[in-house]
């Protein structure tokens, strides 16, 4: 019997993805239609994956409306949420529809509403486009990561996917970091993850360095987490603007 990470994922999307995803091996866009071959597209693969999801629709209908109060913080009420509704799946093809959902959110001219950053259609939808494919990254309570791919380390995938140069990927890294630092983005941000069954940790944790993130469950070994991408991140984002398609910085 395949496992979900032996057979072609194939899924709709909401929106036609960008063609020049193909760059990336295992990635195949037909307008709204994403194909990806796991055994390409993965730097490292779990025998038998498994992700937590919650229905968006329940999501958008009973979470990103409460309010934090004085006895429950927004993380809590996440936490509850995911623990009251949360559902395991096998699906891969689940997870980029809901993801697809998430960061069409997030995303958006509503949420991401700041004159200073100067953000256009095309920011967003590298962004959307790139924390999709980034969902299906897994890692362990441990700390473990277990399922990674390219789209983790989004800033050099753009690279090669949108044609940006070194200073054009470092400001997409930081619009994606920025909603660490800009508060009602941070609640949007941990609200919504909860469809994807947990918060969003990003790789970078003192300054800017291309590390992306990853949605992890809550209660994750953070330093586990943190010693193992240090010790694989260089290779990984090696091998990524080594694909043809990256801009030149000359």
């Amino acid at each position: 019997m395949a496992t979900a990470l032996e057979t072609k994922i194939e899924v709709e999307t909401g929106q036609p993805f960008t063609p020049a995803w193909e760059r990336i091996p295992g990635v195949e866009v037909d307008g709204s239609t994403l194909r990806i071959d796991p055994a390409v597209y993965f730097f490292r693969r779990s025998d038998r994956p498994v992700w937590m999801l919650v229905d968006w629709d329940l999501v958008t209908d009973r979470l990103l409306s409460q309010t934090e109060t004085e006895t429950a913080a927004v993380e809590q009420q996440a936490l509850e949420f995911v623990r009251a509704f949360g559902q395991r799946t096998d699906d891969p093809a689940a997870v980029l529809r809901t993801a697809d959902k998430v960061y069409s959110y997030l995303f958006s001219r509503d949420v991401v509403d700041d004159p200073d950053l100067d953000v256009s259609a095309w920011d967003l939808r590298i962004l959307r486009e790139s924390a999709t494919l980034a969902a299906l990254n897994r890692v362990e309570l441990s700390g473990d990561i277990s399922d990674i791919g390219p789209a983790w380390f989004f800033a050099a995938t753009a690279e090669v996917v949108f044609g940006l140069d070194t200073a054009e990927s470092e400001r997409i890294d930081d619009l994606y970091h920025g909603g660490f630092f800009n508060e009602y983005r941070r609640v949007a941000s941990v609200r919504a993850h909860a469809a994807l069954g947990g918060r969003l940790v990003h790789g970078c944790q003192s300054s800017p360095n291309l590390s992306g993130g990853v949605v992890a469950p809550y209660g994750v070994d953070l330093a586990g987490f943190r010693t193992e991408l240090g010790t694989m991140k260089a290779e990984w984002i090696a091998s990524i603007r080594a694909l043809p398609g990256v801009a030149s910085t000359a």
